[in-house]
């Protein structure tokens, strides 16, 4: 039979993964909120800041270039400022949360609510040996040393 404490120390063990992780998705979820992108219009006729929902957060004439436009060429200078600002945050949300996504999962269609995640996740959750053991008969394994890792 496999010792009693060998368990309790892998247990300790995944608790404290489980906290590292959860503080690191905090932090990832401050920087996230964080994130806003500006991008000119062509002849700098109009600037835009959007935060990483694409919400306009600032909008500055830097020139005089807008006084020569159309009401029709100044909304279209802004809607496209817009779209390129919010292009660029998305780039930059999708540096920081693509590297902890699972393998096969695009990011994109994560955001646009296309991912099938029930594909891309495992069945049952990735632990030791030790605590699958545990988890299915209820009392510490007996075969093996149990330390390794299995999951579905």
């Amino acid at each position: 039979m496999t010792d009693p404490h060998a368990l309790t120390k892998e247990l300790d063990h995944l608790l404290e993964e489980y906290r590292e992780r959860r503080a690191a998705a905090g932090e990832r979820q401050r920087r996230i909120q964080a994130i806003s992108a500006t991008a000119v219009a062509p002849r700098q006729a109009v600037k835009v800041t959007v935060g990483v929902q694409g919400d306009l957060t600032a909008i500055e004439f830097p020139t005089g270039a807008y006084k020569r436009m159309t009401p029709n060429e100044l909304a279209e200078a802004i809607i496209g400022a817009s779209r390129e600002a919010k292009a660029k945050a998305m780039e930059s949300c999708k540096e920081l949360v693509a590297p902890m996504l699972p393998a096969g999962l695009n990011f994109l269609d994560l955001i646009q609510g296309k991912a099938d995640l029930a594909q891309v996740l495992p069945t049952e959750p990735p632990m030791p040996d030790l605590v699958r053991e545990y988890v299915d008969s209820g009392r510490p394994g007996v075969a093996g040393s149990g330390l390794g890792v299995s999951g579905g």
